[in-house]
């Protein structure tokens, strides 16, 4: 019997994000901790007599099934630079659970997951860093998503320092579902030369720890996608009057918006409030994923 392969997408989280310089080939070198949430997409993969990509879910019709598809991209991708290295013909099938071009992620995970897919496949090993250098191709986010720990990424978001510790913490995802498009928060940037992230507490093992620290933090991605979509602030203050909110930001580039609980009971009282006050949001409690 034919072996399914199957991995999650967890949300990727931007808990900061610092926009330090400005680049001449007109790219942004960032600083940011990211996180990766229990909530996620899911793709499973099995052997067929061609390649295949099905998509269902919740968020499945605002996705195309052909070679723009990010899954798609990645195994073309990964075809190219090991030939022969996973079977000519497979069947895919992603469960569309995250919202698209929300700042969490969606597309670069489900890249990600398919290239960790694809490593499992492999008649032969693939080494990592050759793997995370091909995921830098697919997007900023990919070779993130593709560890998916709470870590610092930097430059583009290719140099990556992955975290030994963290607190077990909790968040509550709101989403107006409106979509952000990151090139145009990028253009209503005022200031591509801020200052850089403070040095993280060692070892970060509580959440009040992650609270002051994220306190000296910022996202600067936050006011020019506020202007753009107005009802991300209103998510914000909203969130942040929820009963036990260490902090509520708005995550990458928007437009989904998250709250940082101590609790896990918080989170999901929080996200009932959330979800009576906004029946039209995408909302979701879930944990963050620890080393």
């Amino acid at each position: 019997m034919t072996e399914t392969f199957v991995e999650a997408a967890p949300a990727k989280i931007n808990l900061a994000l610092h926009v330090t310089r400005r680049r001449d080939d007109g790219y942004h070198d960032l600083e940011s901790l990211i996180v990766f949430a229990d909530v996620a997409d899911e793709l499973e993969a099995v052997e067929a007599t061609a390649d295949s990509l099905e998509i269902s879910g919740p968020f499945a019709a605002a996705l195309g099934t052909g070679g723009t598809n990010l899954v798609m991209r990645a195994l073309g991708a990964f075809r190219q630079r090991w030939p022969g290295r996973v079977p000519d013909g497979l069947a895919m099938h992603l469960v569309k659970r995250l919202p698209v071009a929300a700042g969490i992620g969606g597309g670069s995970a489900d890249a990600a997951a398919a290239l960790r897919i694809l490593v499992r496949m492999a008649r032969e090993p693939v080494p990592f860093g050759e793997l995370a250098d091909l995921a830098a191709t697919l997007g900023a986010d990919v070779p993130a998503c593709l560890l998916s720990r709470p870590l610092v990424a930097r430059g583009v978001g290719e140099i990556l320092a992955p975290l030994s510790d963290f607190p077990t913490t909790h968040i509550v995802l709101v989403n107006p579902l409106v979509p952000v498009a990151t090139a145009d928060v990028f253009r209503r940037l005022r200031a591509h030369d801020n200052y850089p992230l403070p040095a993280l507490p060692e070892p970060l093992t509580r959440p009040a720890q992650l609270g002051l620290w994220l306190a000296e933090t910022r996202n600067d991605l936050q006011p020019p996608a506020v202007k753009l979509v107005p009802e991300i602030g209103f998510i914000v203050d909203d969130l942040a009057e929820t009963q036990g909110c260490i902090l509520s930001r708005m995550s990458g580039s928007g437009a989904t918006v998250f709250g940082l609980f101590g609790s896990e009971g918080q989170a999901h009282q929080a996200a009932q409030v959330m979800r009576e006050r906004n029946p039209d949001h995408w909302v979701a409690a879930a944990s963050l994923i620890v080393p």
